[in-house]
């Protein structure tokens, strides 16, 4: 068994910095880079490229809403049409950095309320879906299992694989709970650790409300903007490998 995880990296602006990226980066396999919209700069992306070819980790967009003082976490009233926009932008804007270093961009993540908004939203989903694809090159396409992000990239013609995140608690619909409610995020890195070798093993995961939801987990999501986040990832592969499971990039994955 193969499975990808990921982190979200290069989520610094100017002088400002979140997470240890350099301790993450050794424990996961494919970067989510924040590309200017709710984190990141020129040369915060130029670094964490850099920072992936380095050690061998696939280079993936972290799309958001242009939304730097949210940090891409608010609603915003975006069409469709401006979501394609946006998306398309800062993945031209990443692709130039990857084609700067030699490093192909294996896929597009969107951010925080986007990447909510789209899983339940067709027409979000297909914007962004469509941006992907007006981008080239294979991309894929990370959303939430069952969610209108994968419509959108079956629609498409896009692959797509499918996340579960392991430090966040799920709804029983299957959706990430919001992170303004209490235990939205897990902090204990053994906990995270059972809960995403079970996640790989068995396709499931308990909601907070008890309800077991199916999963087919393509890759396995950290957040890297917590002061846990090394200490989690590390945890978490070495809990996957002595359970048999290959920690690959996706595009070995799918």
């Amino acid at each position: 068994m193969k499975i990808d995880m990921n982190s979200d990296l290069g989520e610094g602006f100017g002088a400002w910095s979140m997470g240890d990226d350099k301790a993450v980066v050794s424990s996961v396999s494919s970067a989510n880079i924040a590309c200017g919209y709710h984190a990141g700069d020129p040369s915060i992306m130029r670094r964490t490229v850099k920072l992936c070819a380095d050690n061998g980790v696939a280079a993936g967009a972290h799309v958001s809403y242009p939304d730097l003082s949210g940090f891409g976490r608010r609603d915003m009233s975006c069409n469709p049409q401006e979501v394609y926009d946006c998306c398309l932008y800062q993945i031209g804007a990443l692709q130039a950095f990857c084609k700067a270093q030699g490093v192909p961009l294996q896929h597009v993540k969107p951010h925080g309320a986007m990447y909510n908004n789209a899983a339940k939203d067709r027409k979000l989903a297909d914007a962004i879906a469509s941006a992907v694809k007006r981008a080239g090159n294979g991309i894929i396409l990370v959303g939430l299992y069952g969610s209108e992000l994968e419509n959108a990239a079956l629609g498409t013609g896009v692959r797509f694989a499918s996340e579960a995140f392991a430090d966040r608690a799920y709804l029983k619909d299957g959706s990430l709970m919001p992170r303004s409610i209490e235990g939205s995020v897990i902090y204990d890195a053994e906990t995270v650790a059972e809960r995403v070798v079970r996640m790989a093993a068995t396709g499931t995961v308990t909601a907070a409300d008890g309800t077991e939801i199916r999963l087919r987990p393509d890759t396995i999501c950290l957040h890297g903007d917590t002061k846990e986040a090394a200490l989690m990832a590390s945890a978490v592969r070495r809990a996957l490998e002595r359970a048999g499971i290959e920690i690959k990039p996706l595009r070995e994955v799918l």
